[in-house]
């Protein structure tokens, strides 16, 4: 699933589910994807093969939100991009074909922090078929800063050229607490941390081209005594306290962008000088010695060498693991949580394990000395006690005071009773809940 699905979920209180979102598209390549439907991959695909293949995964999707019918009285369908993207619409599936199949009442959103919003309303409307247009039953500005009086007349300048009035205004939320859709914004510089703060340490993460599950280092963030910086290049990695490499949505193809920047070497470097470096899945297979794709998930059946930091053997298998972990970290004691969710099965030799599981078994490799090591277990630094283990570990490493106590709750249900209450506020609801039949 997608962490924004993952956190809807999370929101309406309930447990996450495939059905939630059917279809999940996974960019493997600037030109391609790897095709996830309910849950299990079944393909890496091209524009031209998905575009093919769309009929099949719209009856999955229709599949799936007739059984959540049956479980739930109300649905909120979340479509993708633009209803009026004229040169897709004619196989587009997310949009206005499900809200057809489900009849339900359509409310287009608009970011005004990106300019044009009224004008995309009505371009938008111009440009959508006559049942289309029959099935949108207002808009919603989102993301506004200023007075919300002064969009009256564009108010009305709408609903004189629509029919359809603006049923809400949401205001521009700083510093929410949310972790991002996709990694648009981490791409786009947000996680960049520019501070330079004293008492503190530097933990540098390494933006891979095809960078997956950004949010395994969401929490630091919030952390009062890190400073998180996103590495780019090999003359980024000045002296960090900690290297993190997460995961990856094609590890071989990232693993040789590493190479091709001298980012390998560099690392060589840092860890001689007992550097702490922390793979995070993709990134965890990178560390080992090799990462063998025999059936040609991510290459051309080859083998590749790896950063050869610890002792392991990466094999890419066509089954995906898709599991929630819980276990206890071996060198902290601590509880840690979170899933798999990876192709690779790993084979660890003579290194030490990094987490000793619930359900038996352990996860991860670390060396001798503990300072490289890696995980599969996505969301390991969500754990509050854990994470500030960490970062005192490198407090310490820095010469510095450890804290010794937990400074930042990395607690979701703050934010989203704030953003709750902020659209509950902002829209015309009663006549939503009205549109809905409630």
């Amino acid at each position: 699933m997608g962490r924004a699905q993952v956190l809807q979920a999370q929101a309406c209180r309930l447990d996450p589910d495939v059905r939630m979102n059917p279809i999940l598209l996974k960019p493997n390549s600037d030109t391609g994807s790897q095709v996830i439907v309910c849950g299990k991959p079944v393909g890496n695909m091209d524009v031209m093969e998905y575009v093919r293949y769309k009929p099949e995964v719209f009856a999955a999707a229709k599949t799936a939100y007739d059984s959540l019918s049956v479980d739930f009285d109300v649905m909120v369908l979340e479509g993708a991009g633009s209803p009026g993207e004229v040169n897709l619409k004619h196989h587009d599936i997310v949009n206005m074909q499900m809200a057809r199949y489900a009849q339900a009442p359509v409310l287009i959103v608009g970011d005004i922090d990106r300019g044009g919003v009224f004008a995309s309303f009505i371009g938008t409307m111009e440009v959508l078929a006559e049942w289309e247009r029959a099935m949108v039953a207002g808009f919603v500005v989102n993301r506004f800063r200023g007075n919300r009086e002064l969009l009256n007349d564009a108010f009305d300048y709408t609903l004189l050229h629509t029919g359809r009035r603006v049923l809400g205004v949401v205001p521009y939320l700083q510093n929410l607490g949310l972790p991002e859709e996709d990694s648009v914004s981490f791409k786009a510089g947000l996680f960049d941390d520019k501070r330079e703060v004293d008492d503190s340490v530097e933990l540098a993460v390494v933006d891979l081209p095809h960078i997956s599950n950004f949010t395994d280092f969401d929490a630091f963030r919030q952390e009062p005594d890190v400073r998180l910086k996103i590495v780019r290049s090999h003359e980024d990695l000045n002296g960090p306290d900690a290297v993190i490499l997460p995961g990856s949505k094609n590890t071989i193809g990232d693993l040789e962008y590493l190479k091709s920047r001298g980012i390998d070497s560099k690392l060589r470097e840092l860890a001689a000088k007992g550097t702490e470096i922390v793979g995070i899945c993709g990134g965890f297979q990178m560390l080992g010695g090799e990462i063998a794709d025999p059936y040609g998930l991510e290459s051309g059946g080859k083998s590749f060498c790896g950063l050869n930091f610890i002792d392991v053997v990466t094999v890419l298998a066509p089954e995906k693991t898709l599991t929630r972990v819980s276990g206890v970290h071996v060198a902290s004691n601590l509880t840690v949580h979170g899933y798999e969710i990876h192709h690779g099965q790993t084979e660890c030799v003579g290194t030490c394990p990094v987490v000793e599981l619930e359900r038996g078994g352990t996860d991860g490799a670390s060396s001798s000395d503990g300072s490289i090591w890696g995980t599969y277990l996505h969301g390991i630094f969500d754990a509050d006690e854990f994470r500030r283990w960490f970062i005192d570990k490198l407090r310490r490493q820095r010469g510095l005071k450890p804290q010794g106590k937990i400074c930042s709750f990395y607690d979701l249900e703050p934010a989203l009773d704030r953003l709750a209450e902020t659209v509950r506020n902002s829209l015309d609801i009663k006549r939503i809940y009205r549109l809905m039949g409630m």
